[in-house]
C-alpha cells in the first residue's frame, strides 16, 4: 500500500517569505535607530524626547494608512507585481535618503516610504493568498501565512545587529543606506520568483457595487487633505498654539475626521442585514486603537527606557569580546565632571529662536549609583540602545508555534474563542505587559537606578502574547464579517484604527519628560489599555452574537 504524497507548499512561498524578510528588514532597521538619529546632538537633529516622539508618530500613522488606497489601486489598475516593485523601490530610495542630513530631505525620504510601503505592504500578502488559491493548496493558506508571517519577524529581528554595527562604526548615514540595499535586495528576490506567481496577478478592476475610484478621491481623500491643512493653520491661527500638542497632531486629528464620518455613513446606509455586522466591525476597530497605542510606544517611550534606564553595560569579557568584535557595543571613558560623560552631556535647544546648550540632559553615568560608577579613565562597553528592538520579533519567533498548538489544541475539543473574543484578550492581555514596566520604575528607585533588560524582555513577552491573539486576527474578522461588496473598505477600516493608533502612541510618548515619576506615565498607558478590555468584554456578548448570525466563529 503505497503512502498518500505530502503535498508541498507553492514554489511562490520561499520567494514571497524573503521578500518580505528582507521589505521588513529595512523598515524596522529604520524605525529602530528613528527617533534615536533624530535626538542625536552631534550627526542627527537634536530634537527633544516631545519633538522625536511627535514626528515619530505621525511618520507610522501615515505608514499604516496608504496600505488602503495601495490595495485598491493595484485590485483595479496596477496589478499587484508592479504595484510590489513601485511601492519597493520607492521605499528603498526613501530609507537611502534618510541619511542625507537635511530637514527637507528627511520629509521627502518620509513621504517616499509612507507612499512606498502603502504600495508594497497589503499587496505582497493578497498574492500570496491567490498563490494558495487553488484546490492543491487551498488546505494549506493558513501554514502559508504563518510561515510568511515568521519572515516578516526574522527581518525586524536581525535587521537590528545590522543597524547597530552602521551607525557605532560608520554613522547613521550608513545605518539608512543599509535598510535601504535591505529593501532593494527584497525586490531582486521578488523578479526573481515572479515565474512562480506572474499567473496569479490578476486584477480585480471595478466590480458592480464597488465605489469608484472618483468617488474615494471626492468623499475621503480630498475633504481629509483640506481638513489636515485648517487643522494645521487654523488652531495656531486663532489660539495661538496648537490644540492637541503639536500642528501635527492637529492636521492628522482634522484629517481623520472625513475619514471617521465616511466609515459612520456606511453604517447607516447599510441594509439591515448588514447593519449589525458592520457595527461590529466598527467597534473592534474602535477597541483595538489603544492597543495600537501602547504597543507602537516601542520605537519611543521603550526605546527611551532602553537607552536611559536599562543597564547596558556589557561585563563579561567573553560577552564583551563578541559585541566589541561584531561592532554591536560602544566603548565609553568615564570621565568625572567631564561634558562627555557619554556622547555629549548637553544637546542642542531652540529658544526663541536661539541655540542654546542645556547642560542638564541625561547621561549614561548620571543614574549609576556612585559606589557602582567606573573608575576615572576606565573604559566602558555599551551595547547599542536599537538592539532592544530586537526583543519583540525574537518573542514573536518563540511564541508563534506555541499559540497555534494552543488554539489547535482547544479547536480539537471544540473549545476554541471566538476571533472577537481572542482579540479582547489580547487587549488584557497586552495591559498586563504594562505592569511589568511599572515594576522596572520602581525596581530602579524612579530612574535614579539602572534596571536588568530582563524587565524590557519580561514586557515585550508579555505584549508580544497580546499581539498574536489580537493582530493576526483582525483582518480575519474584516473578512468574515465584511459585506463582500466593501470588504476592500473596511480593510482599510482596520488599518486607519491602526495608523490613529500609532498616531497617538506618538502624542503619548511626547509626554514622557512631564512625569517626573515615571511609574504614572506606565500607570496612564495601562489604565487606557484596561479600559479598552473592559469595554470589549462587557460588548462581548453581543459582537459572538452577531457572528453567531451570520455563521462564523
Amino acid at each position: 500500500m503505497s503512502a498518500t504524497p505530502k503535498v508541498k507548499h507553492p514554489k511562490g512561498l520561499p520567494f514571497l517569505f524573503l521578500s518580505e524578510m528582507w521589505e521588513r528588514f529595512g523598515y524596522y532597521l529604520m524605525i529602530g535607530i528613528f527617533t534615536l538619529y533624530l535626538k542625536d546632538v552631534k550627526a542627527g537633529f537634536a530634537m527633544t524626547e516631545a519633538e522625536s516622539a511627535d514626528l515619530y508618530g505621525t511618520f507610522i500613522a501615515l505608514v499604516f494608512l496608504t496600505p488602503f488606497l495601495g490595495g485598491l489601486i493595484a485590485d483595479r489598475y496596477l496589478g499587484y507585481t508592479k504595484s510590489i516593485v513601485i511601492g519597493g523601490l520607492m521605499m528603498g530610495v526613501g530609507y537611502c535618503l534618510m541619511g542625507v542630513h537635511s530637514l527637507t530631505m528627511l520629509y521627502l525620504a518620509m513621504t517616499l516610504v509612507i507612499i512606498g510601503n502603502g504600495f508594497f505592504k497589503p499587496n505582497i500578502s493578497t498574492l500570496l493568498g491567490n498563490i494558495y488559491s487553488t484546490p492543491e493548496y487551498q488546505d494549506k493558506k493558513d501554514d502559508g501565512y504563518n510561515i510568511f508571517y515568521m519572515g516578516i519577524n526574522v527581518g525586524a529581528f536581525i535587521c537590528n545587529f545590522f543597524g547597530a554595527a552602521m551607525y557605532i562604526m560608520l554613522g547613521w548615514e550608513y545605518a539608512f543606506l543599509a535598510a535601504g540595499i535591505g529593501m532593494f535586495i527584497g525586490v531582486i528576490v521578488f523578479l526573481t520568483g515572479l515565474k512562480h506567481y506572474r499567473a496569479f496577478d490578476i486584477k480585480k478592476g471595478v466590480q458592480e457595487g464597488d465605489m469608484s475610484f472618483a468617488k474615494i478621491t471626492m468623499l475621503i481623500l480630498f475633504p481629509s487633505l483640506i481638513a489636515g491643512v485648517i487643522g494645521w493653520i487654523v488652531p495656531t491661527k486663532l489660539l495661538g498654539h496648537a490644540l492637541v500638542g503639536s500642528n501635527s497632531t492637529d492636521a492628522f486629528i482634522f484629517a481623520c475626521l472625513p475619514v471617521i464620518y465616511f466609515y459612520g455613513s456606511l453604517y447607516f446606509k447599510a441594509s439591515k442585514a448588514e447593519k449589525r455586522p458592520l457595527a461590529a466591525l466598527l467597534t473592534i476597530f474602535i477597541v483595538v486603537i489603544l492597543f495600537w497605542a501602547v504597543f507602537k510606544q516601542n520605537g519611543t517611550a521603550l526605546t527611551t527606557w532602553a537607552d536611559r534606564y536599562t543597564n547596558r553595560e556589557v561585563s563579561n569579557p567573553t560577552a564583551k569580546q563578541a559585541f566589541s568584535s561584531l561592532s554591536l557595543s560602544q566603548n565609553v571613558v568615564y570621565q568625572k565632571d567631564s561634558v562627555a560623560l557619554y556622547d555629549e552631556a548637553f544637546r542642542l535647544q531652540k529658544k526663541d529662536g536661539v541655540v542654546q546648550k542645556e547642560f542638564n540632559y541625561p547621561t549614561y553615568f548620571k543614574n549609576v549609583p556612585a559606589a557602582q560608577l567606573p573608575k576615572e579613565g576606565e573604559h566602558v562597553e555599551l551595547w547599542a540602545t536599537n538592539l532592544s528592538l530586537s526583543i519583540n520579533p525574537a518573542w514573536v519567533i518563540i511564541l508563534t508555534p506555541l499559540i497555534v498548538a494552543f488554539f489547535t489544541w482547544l479547536r480539537r475539543r471544540d473549545k476554541e474563542p471566538s476571533t472577537a473574543s481572542k482579540i479582547i484578550f489580547g487587549v488584557f492581555i497586552s495591559a498586563l505587559s504594562v505592569l511589568v514596566m511599572v515594576g522596572a520604575v520602581y525596581a530602579g528607585g524612579n530612574g535614579s537606578e539602572k534596571v536588568s533588560v530582563l524587565w524590557l524582555m519580561g514586557s515585550y513577552g508579555v505584549i508580544t502574547i497580546g499581539e498574536l491573539f489580537l493582530s493576526p486576527m483582525g483582518l480575519s474578522l474584516v473578512s468574515k464579517l465584511s459585506p463582500v461588496r466593501i470588504t476592500s473598505l473596511m480593510m482599510g477600516g482596520w488599518f486607519l484604527s491602526t495608523s490613529i493608533g500609532n498616531k497617538l502612541s506618538g502624542v503619548l510618548a511626547t509626554m514622557w519628560d512631564t512625569y517626573g515619576d515615571k511609574s504614572n506615565f506606565f500607570w496612564v498607558n495601562f489604565a487606557l489599555l484596561l479600559f479598552s478590555a473592559v469595554i470589549g468584554f462587557i460588548l462581548l456578548k453581543w459582537l459572538n452574537g452577531i457572528m453567531k448570525e451570520v455563521g462564523v466563529k
